[in-house]
């Protein structure tokens, strides 16, 4: 089957055909048409049925998040009250044992020493505190 071109031995003038034949194509777009009627009936009435609703798994409540805050001087606030350096590994003690357990998150000045940083998460890492985040400023 050559395309454009007429059988040569057929006709000798060599004249191109300036139509496409169109039979493959409508044989193709009813095909799709006997597709298309069967399924699209299939697709549209399908059973309503109400069905249950039911958990798997038993709903967890958020834990609560602490704010643990170093201000330049090194001083410790736990959700804005302050808290002594020697208090805070039972205050987080105490908050570990909660269940859920809450999320500490630090908020250290810029201007404080590492130090009392590094200090606030070895006493949550003591007191078995397992989600520790750090709160920053978006760069401008």
């Amino acid at each position: 089957m050559s395309f454009g071109m007429q059988d040569a031995s057929a006709d000798s003038d060599g004249e191109v055909m300036n139509e496409i034949n169109m039979t493959p194509l409508v044989d193709v777009m009813l095909v799709l048409l006997i597709i298309f009627i069967i399924t699209v009936p299939v697709m549209k009435h399908a059973v309503n049925v109400e069905l249950p609703t039911a958990t798997s798994q038993p709903q967890q409540t958020k834990p609560e998040t602490l704010q643990l805050s170093v201000d330049a001087q090194g001083t410790y606030f736990l959700n804005q009250a302050s808290v002594s350096t020697d208090a805070l590994p039972g205050v987080l003690q105490a908050e570990a044992a909660k269940d859920p357990q809450p999320e500490l998150h630090i908020r250290g000045d810029k201007a404080v020493r590492y130090e009392f940083v590094a200090q606030a998460m070895a006493a949550a890492q003591q007191a078995g505190l397992r989600k520790i985040g750090f709160i920053t400023e978006p760069q401008h």
